[in-house]
């Protein structure tokens, strides 16, 4: 039987808000079993935000939650280190209203954590498992999550942008191959990264705006705290950033990392295969809204059911694994 965990001892950062451009202090504590991930404003009293669908806010250029009328925003990138290292219970605690960016990927709250280190708690870790496609068009833009026997995502994401266009990237954690578009097996070209890994495939992956947008962006309240230091910035046919991309398909990579903060939202980790294309935070939070909705399209399940599962059916080849 798996367990549920959380952090073994308090862990801290700060810096700076993306949009906001605010100084922010941040500190994860442990939590109890079956406690999920809770937001806390220090500065307002410990007022407290659960990470769950219920409270997401706002979805357009970064996932915020609110509860009576108290905002914590950028959530996702810290989601998104929560749920792929595997810790189910913390208290996330912030001076601010919003999470600090760091470099613009979740490698630093890996990095966090990994020094908070996990403890194991008495409380039994449940999935929801996909039984049923749920799918959600609108126009191009589309996401979807069909049945399998394990978490896997298929992104693909197109910009009229020389360093973009087409671009598609598939993640399996723990799997032998996380294939991208460039042709590789995922690795950033500094030697034995384990292909699939989230912090060596995943995690690293900044997010990316275009510098032509900026001061419109300012204007509308938006990345007052964004630099080189924290985003890749493209001009009209490159890379503002001195140091270049961490992958050529760093952006479909980071797609990848801001939909498993997001799938956050759902409560309990997902056990089926998301088919992104051309999505964002808000077909994001749709799926998780949908997939609430309905509850048919799942089932919760111990690890013990999942493996039980797995040995009574004859593997199957996932549905649409392919982009079309």
């Amino acid at each position: 039987m798996e367990h549920q965990y959380t952090i073994a001892v308090p862990a801290a950062t700060s810096g700076i808000g993306l949009h906001t451009g605010v100084a922010v202090n941040l500190r994860l504590t442990p939590a109890p079993a079956n406690t999920g991930l809770i937001f806390k404003r220090t500065d307002l009293d410990g007022f407290e935000i659960a990470a769950r669908a219920r409270n997401v806010a706002r979805v357009s250029y970064a996932t915020s939650l609110m509860r009576k009328g108290v905002l914590i925003s950028t959530t996702e990138h810290l989601l998104s280190a929560l749920a792929a290292t595997g810790v189910d219970n913390v208290y996330v605690e912030i001076d601010n209203l919003e999470i600090p960016i760091l470099d613009g990927s979740a490698l630093p709250f890996v990095a966090l954590l990994r020094r908070a280190g996990l403890r194991r708690q008495r409380g039994v870790r449940t999935y929801a498992k996909v039984v049923r496609p749920v799918e959600i068009v609108e126009g191009a833009k589309r996401i979807a999550v069909y049945p399998a026997d394990r978490f896997a995502v298929s992104y693909r994401i197109a910009f009229p942008h020389p360093l973009i266009g087409e671009q598609s990237f598939e993640y399996r954690p723990g799997a032998a191959h996380a294939y991208g578009t460039n042709g590789t097996n995922g690795t950033n070209g500094k030697g034995n990264a384990k292909a699939g890994a989230y912090e060596s495939q995943i995690a690293p992956a900044r997010t990316f705006g275009f510098y032509e947008e900026v001061e419109r962006l300012r204007q509308s309240g938006l990345v007052r705290g964004g630099s080189l230091e924290n985003a890749v910035v493209l001009s009209r046919d490159g890379v503002m950033n001195p140091e270049g991309l961490r992958f050529r398909d760093e952006f479909c990579r980071h797609k990848i990392l801001d939909l498993i903060g997001d799938l956050a939202m759902l409560g309990r980790p997902l056990v089926g295969h998301v088919v992104a294309e051309r999505a964002g935070h808000a077909m994001h939070a749709a799926l998780v809204a949908r997939l609430l909705r309905e509850k048919s399209a799942w089932t919760v399940v111990t690890s013990e059911e999942l493996e039980a599962q797995e040995s009574l059916e004859a593997p199957a080849p996932v549905q649409a694994a392919r982009l079309a």
